[in-house]
């Protein structure tokens, strides 16, 4: 059982610390709008937290802040209990604190089973049952595949709750369910049904609108002026300078494959690590772009062939006691994997210092 501070509403005055002292160990993402940090509570240091900490933000951003952070305290109070989403433990006068989600993003974790699109319709399902949209399922970023194959979704900072399921309501859970089927054609076609295609092919009024008029402005503002993307996680990054840096690393003599992993540089967002598989990895000194390249003999990979997206995540994350649990049953995997990490060239972002925390 984990320890919880009280649950509180940013609302009121004076409010106390929590109960139980939060132990930060790696800031995860920080934007104009909050800061999130990853760590666990005293007591249970197995139990990974997520503290989002809108008082991080400038203070003339923060009210916006605000509204982001009681969207998403409203919706995870509606969903308590629900398999496949954060769970909220407490709120007070700087943020909030709520579960860690285990899983690898949609787009790494590229899902070929049914069994992980079903869930993921299930989770749709109860969130109608209970009234709540998620108003940002076209990034895949948001959707995650856990450990056992299953759905989960994470960022809940645009998402909805609905006391009465009117129209708005249900066009905005049609949008989610949409959305689910363009992420199920981008990663599983083969699994697509008639029906789903049809759906795909009806997309409603008020979302073409906003596709033509308020979309574009909200890219202007958002990654123009303010230099903000949307995207959840520490992904933005890889998604912009990846494809460059994959290039650059690609057109070395010796190399053979590259992949990328995203970890928090602290006190400067979020840095790239390259694992390249090469025979030469001297030529490497050559490039730039990534925070961290490291040359691999062999990079972990999939019965396909596809690098190990979530052991590479984990070592540059520094993250060894996740690693070993993860590669644990396969001693070929875990040989490859092992000799990545011996030689990891990050060791210095498990934690963060005191003064950040501050």
């Amino acid at each position: 059982m984990i320890p919880s501070p009280r649950l509180r509403c940013p609302r009121r005055q004076h409010m106390t610390p929590p109960m139980v002292e939060f132990v930060p160990e790696t800031v995860l993402k920080r934007d104009l709008f909050s800061e999130t940090r990853k760590g666990h509570f005293a007591g249970a240091p197995h139990a990974a937290v997520i503290r989002r900490v809108v008082t991080a933000a400038p203070f003339w951003s923060r009210p916006i802040g605000w509204v982001l952070a009681r969207r998403e305290i409203a919706v995870l109070r509606a969903i308590r209990g629900m398999r496949g989403v954060p769970q909220l433990h407490s709120v007070d006068s700087d943020g909030l604190y709520r579960s860690w989600t285990d899983g690898t993003p949609l787009h790494l974790a590229r899902p070929a089973h049914p069994a992980w699109y079903r869930d993921a319709h299930r989770l749709l399902r109860e969130f109608r049952r209970r009234g709540v949209t998620h108003n940002d399922l076209a990034k895949p970023q948001n959707w995650l595949m856990t450990p056992d194959g299953l759905a989960a979704l994470i960022d809940f900072q645009l998402a909805s709750r609905h006391r009465r399921k009117g129209w708005l309501f249900r066009l905005m859970a049609y949008e989610d369910f949409r959305h689910l089927l363009k992420q199920q054609r981008a990663f599983a076609p083969d699994f697509m049904t008639p029906t789903g295609r049809r759906v795909l092919a009806r997309r409603s009024l008020p979302s073409r609108i906003w596709m033509a008029t308020g979309k574009k402005l909200y890219n202007l503002v958002t990654r123009g002026f303010f230099r903000w993307s949307d995207g959840e996680g520490t992904h933005d990054r890889i998604d912009r300078e990846g494809p460059g840096i994959i290039a650059r690393l690609r057109s070395l003599p010796g190399v053979s494959d590259v992949a990328l992993a995203p970890f928090p540089l602290p006190s400067k967002g979020v840095g790239i690590y390259a694992f390249v598989e090469t025979a030469e990895p001297t030529a490497l000194a050559k490039t730039d772009g990534a925070d961290l390249v490291q040359p691999v003999a062999a990079l972990p990979r999939r019965a396909d062939g596809t690098p190990r997206a979530d052991i590479l995540q984990l070592i540059a994350m520094n993250q060894m006691t996740e690693l070993d649990a993860l590669v644990e049953g396969d001693p070929a995997l875990a040989a490859t994997a092992h000799a990545v990490a011996a030689g990891r060239l990050n060791f210095s972002d498990r934690r963060i210092s005191r003064m950040e925390v501050g």
